[in-house]
């Protein structure tokens, strides 16, 4: 067993999907980018076909194709590609390459005369995010060029798609304005003659909270991996299961006086005796060191706090005169179930999102994949 360690639960991610298929009663494609929000792409894609997805998402090329060399053969939709990236590979391998502009499918249909087969195509239209997407005003050129390619058999339009920006708040008019202009831009291309296979608006968020914004097709990321994208709004019949436990083992336990100042810059003095544990993961492995005197982990049983600053390699704990036995283990985040700290737990000490808590755990925690079902590692 390593010393430092994120295992991962591959029966929770199919359990999620499964779940948020049955909730919205939409096919899902589970978004498997950014190394499966921290859990592992290439198990969590895995989990999600028996899970029965229909589609994976990734962000990058280079993550699109790594699902192909896994063996994946199923639809994959890649959504931000940059003008040095290779779109060869891709077209040739059957990818969904996303464009936003009109220069994007040129260099689409560049890569399908080099890779000898027609290429499979999906617009995206910014509705209000102000991030990737054809503007409104570029829109029509956009689908005017891609309903062109299909004539000529360059390409097919598989999907048209926007995203969100306040989908979690469900209340933000935001929401509303932007749904009524991806219609709008659906129209648009379907007046273009357009007639894509799958349309797609809905993120976790949207998919649990906003039934209207359903269409062909949800995208979950967030969700898939047990993380609720909308704390406080989910309905808790959806069950969604946290799929990652970081743990560490227990390096060091020690007394110290009342006045010893933990840490860097003493930002924490003992204002009495007491005992200190050392746990050994650090910023460098992905802990917030806005953690320092928020945070907490499980040790012996009991909520633990965080004292003075996170360092490099390790964190200091507040063992409250307790004396576990240096390897015991120590609980970092994890569903909750033992009364450990949970992702959403950490996101709310550290002013930010569980995204970003999962996505940024690694450095020299090893990852460990099992499969609670089938009670086996993979």
């Amino acid at each position: 067993m390593s010393r430092a360690e994120l295992v991962v639960d591959v029966a929770a991610i199919r359990h999620n999907i499964r779940r948020l298929g049955e909730f919205t009663a939409t096919p899902v494609m589970a978004v498997v980018k950014a190394d499966g929000y921290g859990h592992g792409m290439l198990p969590a894609a895995r989990a999600a076909r028996e899970a029965g997805v229909p589609w994976l998402g990734v962000a990058t090329v280079d993550e699109a194709l790594a699902l192909r060399d896994d063996g994946d053969a199923g639809r994959v939709l890649c959504w931000l590609t940059v003008p040095g990236d290779d779109l060869m590979p891709p077209v040739a391998r059957g990818i969904d390459i996303t464009a936003y502009t009109v220069d994007e499918l040129d260099r689409i249909a560049e890569a399908t005369q080099r890779a000898g087969r027609k290429a499979r195509v999906q617009l995206k239209i910014d509705t209000g995010l102000s991030r990737g997407g054809s503007t409104l005003a570029s829109w029509p050129d956009l689908v005017a060029r891609a309903r062109a390619g299909e004539e000529t058999g360059t390409w097919t339009v598989t999907g048209i798609w926007s995203h969100f920006s306040s989908s979690e708040v469900p209340d933000d008019p935001a929401n509303a304005t932007q749904e009524k202009l991806f219609r709008e831009a659906l129209d648009l291309a379907d007046e273009a003659g357009l007639r894509p296979e799958v349309r797609h608006l809905a993120n976790s968020a949207a998919a649990i909270l906003r039934p209207s914004a359903r269409f062909d097709l949800v995208r979950c990321g967030i969700a898939a991996y047990g993380l609720d994208p909308a704390p406080g709004l989910t309905p808790p019949e959806l069950d969604l299961r946290p799929a990652m436990t970081a743990r560490a083992d227990l390096a060091l336990v020690k007394h110290v006086d009342a006045g010893a100042a933990v840490s860097y810059n003493g930002r924490w003095v003992a204002p009495e005796a007491t005992t200190l544990g050392l746990v050994p993961v650090g910023y460098a492995d992905g802990i917030l060191r806005s953690a320092g005197n928020r945070g907490e982990v499980l040790v012996a049983g009991r909520r633990r706090p965080i004292r003075g600053s996170v360092c490099m390699d390790q964190v200091v704990v507040d063992l409250s005169g307790d004396e576990p036995t240096p390897g015991d283990p120590v609980i970092v985040l994890g569903p909750g179930t033992s009364g450990e700290p949970t992702a959403q737990d950490w996101a709310e000490a550290t002013g930010t999102i569980s995204y970003e808590i999962v996505t940024r755990l690694g450095g020299r925690f090893a990852r460990r994949v099992v499969d609670s079902e089938s009670d086996r590692e993979i």
